[in-house]
């Protein structure tokens, strides 16, 4: 992270810069005489989900444990690197604000001369303090933690273990959560049948039944809920389950479905479903729904499971990645009793299972994943006949994209559509980057730029409106642990997290009031001077990785549309709020459309 810059495409950044002058503090007072000058320190945080924490309350009280490490041998904080909602098990150079300032430390003209950190619990997981301190030594930064009382001695054999230990701790700690966690779900399920939350089958809506039994949940507005029977969609269901029982395949309910004009179960809750097929039944909703267990009315849990599994088994220090992974049907835990509306009796629902296993189409044992591939138009290819988005197929050694409906979806509704719609990426992938380069050619590179610069107002703004509802939020905390206290909750806990959120209003205060004027965005020459920095843009798409492209892709707002009997992709860039189109054939670019 280089003076004033920022890692791209990262919402929730926490990252504060104070640069003061060797005259002044960073007030903007000037230094008494004789005062020795400061040393600059960068502060490394992290704060995950898995912590059930607030991610400024946890990022306060690191900070607080930071300074009061340095301040008192004459060190200032001058930048922040604080990563949010990463898990400590992943490493470093996969999270993005350790990778950054890592990058930093390669910077010989970096904005600090040590780093701080105020949770080496937080920090290093495992072996990964071992994996990146070698990395401070080599580029001679210190490293300050609070349990060495000052910077980490490489030669100091007690410093290596100190740290070594808090890695195994945290590792520790993490996997004793977990087992906590799944022991108390198990219990919860099996002793209760408490709705644990998540999405409600198709069939059933979601039914309030008081407070949650947790105080402080309780006073931040959580509430219990439970399934009962949606009055249309459950009389579907049993439809469904008896129909299979009666013999009939899973296309064709889902044929019979279609045509009688029932909304699927994408159509019945759009909002929710924007990125599936909504014009028809597929034999997979049939599917999933004869095989769920709760519509017997019993809860159950545990049908999966996170698994871990190294990210790139040549490369180690990469680390893990979580995969969900079916359960057997043993591992399953339900509910001792009913604990809402059953649509099927626990013998049909038996019966339809066995039936399922012996047409041959029963839960198949797992099959060891494929190698990853890359795909550049990941997401951004859809298919001319249907509008679904095209899946990635890898084909003697090429990438290709392919829509399958007509085996997948019923087509009752009449669609007509191939059995298969094929595409080499091969086929149009230069003559896209080739478009799109278009905008920064000689001839366009003026209104291009112009549009740009126009731009920057409109993120000053969004930035403004984003700090007043970041204070519009803490105003909410704090009416909710003042509610929290009313309920009977620890008073000097809930005084810890107001005065938390106190202070963190107080610095969105601080940012509204210093925040940069319409005169200090870039303007013309600025983002020419960047394009000239960058340098040869058509040699760098050309020679970029499929994922990084993906991400490219993605991030501009490229949507394209395969049109098969023409023989035609249709590609669409839309930066709000212009909007671009061309026309490129699998021979080459047509003529843009007027």
């Amino acid at each position: 992270m280089g003076s004033g810059a920022e890692v791209p495409g990262i919402d929730r950044l926490l990252v504060a810069r104070f640069r003061p002058s060797a005259a002044d503090d960073r007030r903007g007072r000037p230094l008494a005489a004789g005062r020795a000058a400061m040393t600059r320190f960068a502060f490394y945080g992290r704060v995950s989900t898995e912590d059930n924490q607030d991610p400024e309350a946890s990022r306060s009280w690191q900070l607080r444990r930071a300074r009061a490490l340095i301040e008192s041998r004459g060190g200032e904080i001058v930048a922040e690197f604080f990563d949010v909602d990463k898990s400590r098990s992943i490493p470093w150079a996969r999270r993005p604000y350790a990778s950054a300032l890592i990058e930093e430390l390669k910077n010989p003209g970096r904005d600090f001369d040590a780093v701080v950190i105020g949770e080496p619990h937080r920090a290093f997981y495992g072996n990964q303090y071992s994996l990146t301190f070698p990395l401070f030594e080599h580029f001679a930064v210190p490293l300050w933690v609070p349990e060495v009382g000052g910077p980490i001695d490489p030669a100091n054999e007690a410093h290596d273990m100190i740290m070594g230990v808090f890695g195994g701790l945290s590792k520790g700690e993490r996997n004793r959560v977990k087992i906590r966690v799944r022991a108390a779900m198990s219990a919860i399920t099996a002793t209760e049948g408490r709705y644990l939350g998540g999405r409600p089958p198709y069939g059933y809506e979601l039914q309030d039944v008081g407070p949650h039994p947790n105080p402080a949940k309780a006073a931040d507005g959580k509430r219990l809920r439970r399934l009962v029977a949606h009055p249309v969609h459950s009389l579907v269901v049993q439809w469904i389950f008896a129909q299979f029982i009666g013999g009939r395949g899973l296309f064709d309910i889902a044929e019979d479905l279609t045509r009688q004009g029932i909304p699927s179960p994408s159509a019945s809750d759009p909002t929710r479903n924007r990125h599936r097929c909504q014009i028809a039944w597929s034999k997979s909703a049939v599917r999933v729904i004869i095989t769920n267990p709760r519509y017997t009315g019993h809860q159950v849990w545990n049908k999966q499971r996170k698994d871990e599994v190294l990210l790139d088994v040549n490369d180690v220090a990469l680390g893990h990645t979580t995969k969900m992974r079916w359960n057997d049907r043993d591992s399953w835990i339900w509910s001792e009793d009913k604990v809402h509306d059953g649509l099927v009796s626990t013998e049909d629902f038996e019966r339809t299972q066995q039936t399922l296993a012996s047409r041959g189409r029963g839960p198949a044992a797992h099959k060891p994943h494929r190698t990853r591939r890359p795909y550049a138009f990941r997401g951004c290819l859809y298919c001319g006949y249907c509008e679904r988005k095209m899946q990635g197929n890898w084909n003697n050694r090429q990438a290709y994209y392919r829509c399958r409906f007509p085996e997948e979806y019923a087509l009752a509704n009449k669609i007509d559509h191939p059995k298969v719609v094929y595409l080499r990426e091969a086929e149009i992938i230069q003559d896209i980057d080739a478009w799109l380069l278009t905008a920064f050619g000689p001839g366009r590179i003026d209104a291009t730029l112009q549009a740009l610069a126009a731009q920057a107002p409109a993120f000053a703004d969004t930035a403004t409106a984003d700090l007043r509802k970041q204070l519009t939020q803490c105003d909410h905390k704090l009416n909710q642990y003042r509610a929290a206290l009313d309920a009977g909750a620890d008073p000097k806990e809930v005084t810890t997290w107001i005065n938390d959120i106190k202070q963190k209003r107080a610095q969105i205060e601080d940012n509204l009031r210093t925040a940069a004027p319409r005169g200090q965005q870039p303007s013309h020459q600025d983002i020419a001077d960047l394009l000239h920095q960058i340098g040869d843009l058509t040699a760098a798409i050309a020679g970029a990785d499929p994922d990084d492209k993906a991400d490219l892709y993605r991030q501009i707002g490229l949507k394209m549309t395969y049109y098969p009997q023409k023989q035609l992709v249709e590609a669409r860039v839309i930066p709000d709020p212009h909007m671009c189109k061309w026309f490129v054939s699998e021979g080459g670019l047509e003529p843009p459309c007027p």
